[in-house]
């Protein structure tokens, strides 16, 4: 899971960035050519480093945004803050990653293949990629490289020539924000992925179709990435430290990666890494991004709290459940246990122990219970499915104890308050939530010799849902995040190989989540090569649908994207890359820009909002406008209908007016219809 960014311990010396007013080139619109506006940033950099008396800064930024990352003393950070083209110093700080995953040990059913998103280059900034895997090799199906796209590889020890292939055309790493003093023993210098989660990212965004996953022999299942015909286009930014606690993304390093991107002209841009309320350096950097028009997805985080990455320009994207991997322990006579369950090859009937009343000699019961190592009795665990407690040690070890004493399966029982995971494990096993496993432990203690049956059951999981972890928009916000949900439960990836050869894991979290949109958003700049990035959000969003429950918006955004529609939206929600620049400056309401989406504080008087369609379909169409799921607001729509003619845009307004108490944030869809059946909705939150 991910946290929101933490500050290194040293506040007051160190490395800060700083930004300066203006653009990068990919934002400028002057009548300076691109390198002689560079020139010009240069030059202007230069001049405030010899200001603050440094002579050459740690990384400069030009593309995305005019700035610099430099060491500075305290009193330097303030003396810069007091410059008048510096308009913010920020300390460095870490971040991580929003995702987290499970080696593969057992068989998982993943049958996924698909085509799309070919000529198109998805820019990844993580923790590097392991090239070896089959579902990022060399393919057939990718098209030309698109001709502005200007990446390359980077050479570095241990990373071959032949790293880079058609699928991965540029590769690079960006340590200095980290410290290469802090790595861990055997992190590579390279874009070589040293945890996995880099690797995983890229292949649920862009991994080749109709790959069979394997590991230690076992079929896994078939595998394909969102964009299976996309490139991809590797920033390394994200490292590995001797203690997991302190692994992370230096902002130094993520602004540098975003800058390089954004240079080398990346079609997507992915980021599945944490972030916290508020506008920072990295958000200006993804500005620029957006100035370029790439399409920029970010991850809102698994915090529970609010998401991040609140701006207009970037697509926030939450975490909904994942392929059905619901399972059920079936008992004789008794209601099933329900849980998750990965495993596809499954034990016929078998007993049923706990781990607690079968301790090794020499071991405690609280030691078996827990499923320790070495704790379990061979002799009474033999050809049983064990029942243990979480806590204490990882989930998957408690399945290698099980194994290691011949049992056959297991039921992993969690503590109150407690969320399931989905793991590939050492022998079948299903995770339980606590009320299910105090059934399950009354039902053992019952019945002297009880055998239960690991089933599947598809369709158990119901309608697809918002994952509780997933983190939540502000009710605060000028803009409605996140923008919408995709897939971020169980999602299987291919990954660093682990020791045992295996080169797949189940990713969990709002970077896989973020990973499809990535993916689903190359296949629409692949389909409709003369989209804007601002186009692509719109299609994606205006055809989501609503996730179970109905959540507000504020967790569900537009609702869980569509994973084959999208590419014919009848109307898009267009809005020109310089206008979150022009909203910026003059502190402008982010509400009042053409957005897929509706956030706007509702006085006592009521408000009108105003939105542009544009049609971009072949034919003139008749839509029809509509309100609906308001709770405590009247909202209309005027006009109630137009009829647009293909490239033609219209205006219409959204009324709210108060008709309910109550100071919780009230939201609801306002959808056009069109007479061939499309609908194009956007989500409406209304606050007090």
């Amino acid at each position: 899971m991910a946290s929101t960014p933490t500050a290194h311990a040293d506040e007051t010396t160190g490395l800060y960035l700083v930004t300066l007013s203006g653009p990068g080139t990919a934002g400028y619109r002057g009548d300076l050519s691109a390198p002689d506006y560079r020139t010009t940033l240069v030059a202007e950099q230069d001049a405030t480093l010899a200001r603050l008396g440094v002579d050459e800064p740690t990384y400069r930024w030009t593309a995305a945004l005019n700035g610099f990352a430099a060491e500075l003393t305290a009193e330097q950070a303030s003396q810069a803050r007091s410059i008048s083209d510096v308009v913010r110093v920020e300390h460095n700080s870490l971040r991580r990653v929003a995702g987290h995953t499970a080696p593969a040990a057992a068989r998982v059913a993943s049958p996924t293949t698909g085509t799309g998103g070919k000529g198109t280059v998805i820019g990844v900034i993580d923790t590097g990629v392991s090239p070896g895997t089959p579902a990022l090799g060399v393919s057939t199906t990718l098209g030309r490289l698109p001709a502005t796209f200007s990446g390359s590889c980077e050479p570095a020890q241990g990373w071959s020539d032949d790293a880079c292939n058609d699928k991965i055309v540029a590769a690079s790493w960006f340590v200095e924000g980290f410290g290469a003093s802090n790595l861990r023993s055997g992190a590579s210098l390279s874009p070589r992925d040293d945890s996995g989660h880099g690797t995983q990212v890229a292949s649920v965004a862009a991994g080749n179709s109709d790959v069979t996953a394997l590991a230690s022999g076992d079929r896994l299942g078939t595998f394909s990435g969102a964009a299976p015909d996309a490139r991809l286009a590797v920033y390394k930014a994200c490292w590995s430290a001797p203690d997991p606690e302190d692994d992370g993304c230096a902002t130094a390093d993520l602004v540098s990666a975003v800058d390089r991107a954004v240079a080398d002209r990346v079609d997507v841009l992915n980021l599945s890494v944490a972030s916290s309320p508020g506008t920072d350096t990295l958000d200006l950097a993804l500005l620029g991004a957006a100035e370029r028009d790439i399409v920029v997805t970010t991850a809102a985080g698994n915090s529970s709290g609010r998401t991040g990455y609140q701006q207009p320009w970037v697509t926030t994207v939450a975490a909904s459940s994942g392929p059905d991997r619901t399972g059920a322990l079936s008992l004789p006579g008794q209601a099933p246990i329900p849980g998750i369950l990965t495993a596809q090859e499954l034990p016929r009937a078998a007993r049923v122990v706990l781990g607690g009343t079968i301790p090794a000699p020499g071991h405690r019961r609280s030691e078996a219970r827990l499923c320790i190592p070495g704790s379990l009795d061979a002799a009474r665990a033999s050809d049983a499915i064990v029942v243990c407690a979480r806590g204490r040690i990882a989930r998957v070890d408690k399945s290698s104890a099980v194994d290691l004493a011949d049992g056959v399966g297991m039921v992993l029982v969690n503590a109150v308050g407690e969320e399931l995971s989905t793991d590939f494990h050492a022998v079948p096993t299903l995770h339980v939530k606590a009320a299910e496993g105090t059934r399950l432990r009354r039902a053992v203690r019952a019945t002297p010799r009880l055998e239960g049956r690991l089933v599947h059951t598809p369709g158990a999981a119901g309608p697809a849902r918002v994952m509780p972890w997933s983190a939540t928009g502000s009710p605060r916000a000028d803009v409605a995040k996140p923008d919408l949900a995709a897939p971020g439960f169980g999602l299987l990836a291919a990954s660093t190989p682990a020791a045992d050869g295996s080169g797949w894991a189940l990713l969990s979290g709002t970077s896989g989540a973020a990973a499809k949109v990535s993916g689903l958003a190359a296949r629409l700049r692949s389909a409709h090569p003369g989209w804007s990035a601002n186009r692509v959000r719109s299609a994606l969003m205006t055809s989501a649908r609503s996730a179970a429950g109905q959540p507000g918006a504020l967790k569900q955004g537009a609702g869980i994207v569509k994973a084959r529609t999208g590419v014919a939206p009848g109307l898009v929600y267009d809005l020109s890359p310089t206008a979150y620049r022009r909203a910026l400056k003059n502190r402008s309401d982010y509400s009042r820009l053409n957005l897929p989406s509706v956030q706007r504080r509702v006085p006592a008087r009521g408000t009108v909002v105003t939105r542009r369609v544009t049609n971009v379909g072949h034919r003139p169409m008749y839509y029809s406008s509509g309100a609906s799921g308001f709770d405590r607001h009247q909202v209309s729509v005027r006009p109630a209908a137009i009829k647009i003619a293909p490239g033609e845009t219209r205006s219409f307004r959204i009324r709210a007016t108060r008709a309910g108490t109550g100071a919780e944030p009230d939201s609801g869809w306002v959808t056009w219809r069109g007479a061939n059946g499309t609908r194009v909705r956007i989500p409406v939150v209304l606050t007090r």
